[in-house]
């Protein structure tokens, strides 16, 4: 005769509850952006540190490049710029590296429209090239 039976072997059942979806601000995120950029290589340490997943963080550097991560503005504001100096060869920048050096890459946040000059660039006309595409 076969006995079946109900009953659970499970004794205790723990349920762990996640909270609710964190909301961070837009200063909140730009201050995570700025500092994983201060340090190359570090996104991870620094994602872990605010506790988001390495994956988000890339992807707040992402819109921060393409000027989506700054609040709606009225006018023209300053944003921050990274410069990279590149790392030229025995003091002297050499093949790609000498024909960067100098340039400028300038991203209007309205649109993302990007701007790429040279050190030899006329101011005069880069201000109005910008002053177009603000408008359009």
């Amino acid at each position: 005769m076969t006995t079946h039976t109900t009953r659970s072997n499970v004794s205790k059942l723990e349920v762990i509850s996640t909270g609710a979806r964190r909301r961070w601000t837009l200063e909140e995120k730009q201050r995570i952006v700025a500092e994983s950029f201060a340090v190359p290589r570090n996104v991870s340490a620094t994602a872990r540190r605010h506790g988001l997943g390495a994956s988000q963080l890339y992807i707040w550097r992402q819109r921060a490049r393409e000027g989506r991560l700054s609040p709606p503005r009225d006018g023209p504001a300053f944003v921050p710029a990274l410069v990279d100096p590149g790392q030229p060869h025995n003091g002297k920048h050499t093949g790609a590296a000498a024909s960067m050096a100098g340039r400028m890459e300038i991203i209007l946040s309205g649109h993302g429209s990007r701007v790429i000059v040279g050190r030899d660039v006329d101011a005069e006309a880069l201000m109005r090239v910008i002053n177009v595409l603000e408008r359009s």
